[in-house]
């Protein structure tokens, strides 16, 4: 089967890893890819959004599924242009259509669709820019913790927590008024602040049947202790403490079943992956967010915990012969840490050189924003390389990233050295 998966990411060079390895992989390429996924595939200089040369390729190079990794061509309608069109319809897509993409595309519809099937979620109000004098008046009768999120998409960063009223009417005003998001914040949401703990669940739908991938834990914060900027995402840790069986028994029937009904009861084919942003609150789960796709970089934690033929079932996805599928799950402990350019999330430089990558490092190694020049490996983006180590504790998978990460180096370079540390002692 010739593959072609869509994507620059580290999210992107983990599926190709683990689709890679299935015996049912013939070809395989990335576009655009990175200089990772130049290891194991056959990058091609397509952009993510470029619908027409992308279906072009597919039909050139016979391919037999795409595999669509970031949100961008899924809000954008990549499968509706694969949909309409007749020498492309046949092809297989693991990625949703438009309107099934709109519960990471748009947070308002997501969290309508949440109350329209009662699937247990924060208290939430939606205000656009004329609404402003409205929204701050709802601010004054909400108790801080005051959460505000972008309705769009805002590269994982367009959610602010502020701590007091005051601060919230600044920020609102920031977003609608001042468009501090871009387009993503010509809506925001005013909700309700959860405290508790967070974990990502994630399930691999044909739109009838599914089956739940290993959970994890991501870290936004570019501080360590969780403090500072939001990011696209620091590190990763799977499997999760907290995530007891009867925990995750509870997320599936409260959360995962209604999803995949209410989507059936709309009328949204979904073909592809639902990441749920998932708060436990004393025990109980109440969804955060959805998004359409595979997270990044908890998909670096994720794939290597994976035993069973991972392209297996994406075609059962595609193909919406989910039923009776099952997943195999690795017992190890993975931790995942995102080695990131000097300045990010805000402004940084790329085109460093990275050294130590040449030393045959003893752990998984996914790039992000890297690219070749000549035999050197330059840095190109914020989040650079994420890195993961394997073992049978949490403790062991620690040790292994961090004492990698330590090999790695180029001028800037920056990553947390606290991933994973607050589930050490966790005590359930």
């Amino acid at each position: 089967m010739n593959i072609l998966v869509i994507g620059n990411g580290g999210r992107e060079h983990a599926l190709c890893w683990k689709i890679r390895q299935s015996s049912l992989c013939q070809q395989l390429y990335a576009a655009p890819g990175n200089a990772g996924t130049s290891l194991i595939a056959e990058n091609v200089a397509i952009g993510i959004n470029d619908f027409p040369e992308l279906g072009k390729f597919c039909i050139e190079n016979a391919i037999d599924l795409v595999v669509v990794g970031p949100e961008g061509p899924l809000v954008n309608g990549v499968r509706d242009f694969f949909e309409q069109d007749p020498k492309l319809k046949d092809i297989l897509m693991v990625g949703p259509n438009k309107t099934g993409a709109q519960l990471e595309g748009s947070k308002d519809f997501s969290k309508q669709f949440m109350l329209r099937h009662h699937i247990p979620t924060a208290k939430a109000k939606a205000f656009e820019a004329t609404d402003l004098d409205k929204a701050i008046d709802y601010i004054s009768i909400c108790k801080p913790p005051i959460v505000l999120k972008a309705d769009g998409l805002a590269g994982g960063k367009g959610v602010i927590i502020s701590l007091s009223q005051g601060e919230a009417k600044a920020v609102i005003k920031e977003m609608l008024v001042y468009k501090k998001f871009g387009e993503a914040s010509s809506k925001v949401l005013i909700e309700e602040f959860l405290n508790g703990i967070e974990l990502s669940v994630f399930v691999l739908t044909d739109g009838k049947d599914y089956v739940i991938l290993p959970e994890a834990k991501d870290y936004k914060r570019i501080g360590e202790g969780d403090l500072g900027l939001n990011t696209g995402g620091m590190g990763a840790v799977s499997p999760v403490s907290f995530a007891t069986p009867s925990f995750m028994k509870k997320v599936e029937e409260t959360i995962v079943k209604p999803t995949i009904f209410g989507l059936t009861e709309e009328g949204i084919d979904y073909k592809g992956f639902i990441f749920v942003g998932i708060m436990n609150v004393g025990g109980e789960p109440f969804v955060i967010e959805y998004n359409a796709r595979m997270g990044d970089p908890e998909t670096q934690a994720v794939m290597p915990r994976i035993k069973s033929d991972f392209l297996e079932l994406l075609i059962a996805a595609a193909k919406g012969d989910l039923k009776d599928k099952k997943m195999e799950i690795d017992e190890h402990h993975a931790v995942t840490v995102a080695l990131v350019s000097g300045g990010y999330p805000g402004e940084y430089k790329t085109g460093k050189s990275i050294g130590g990558l040449e030393n045959g490092l003893d752990a998984l190694i996914f790039h992000a924003g890297t690219k070749k020049h000549n035999d050197n490996v330059l840095t190109d983006g914020g989040r650079v390389l994420a890195i993961t180590g394997k073992g049978v504790s949490l403790e062991e998978a620690r040790n292994q990233v961090y004492q990698i990460a330590a090999q790695v180096y180029w001028d800037g370079l920056y990553y947390r050295k606290d991933i994973g540390q607050d589930l050490m002692n966790y005590k359930v």
